[in-house]
């Protein structure tokens, strides 16, 4: 099953997909949210979000300065002050 993704700036919704799974930078290290995460919020330090689009892909990388995540029951939705590019 895939995880639903969403990233959002204070200014706009930046992103909204479903991928294999997403490696976020946080302030205490990296780690990684599969479909099926527990619940858990954690803030994000600046840094490149992966984004797996499939199992075997190759990521795609995607530039955020601060914020926070949240993993719930409808996915991962990161919450950043600012996204490069």
């Amino acid at each position: 099953m895939p995880l639903h993704f969403e990233l959002v700036t204070p200014a706009k919704l930046v992103r909204s997909e479903d991928v294999h799974m997403v490696v976020v930078p946080g302030t205490e290290g990296e780690f990684g949210v599969l479909q099926g995460h527990a619940p858990f919020m954690s803030t994000i330090a600046d840094g490149a979000l992966k984004v797996y689009k499939t199992e075997n892909g190759a990521p795609e990388e995607i530039r955020i300065v601060g914020g926070f995540a949240e993993v719930g029951d409808a996915g991962l939705t990161v919450l950043a002050e600012h996204v490069e590019g």
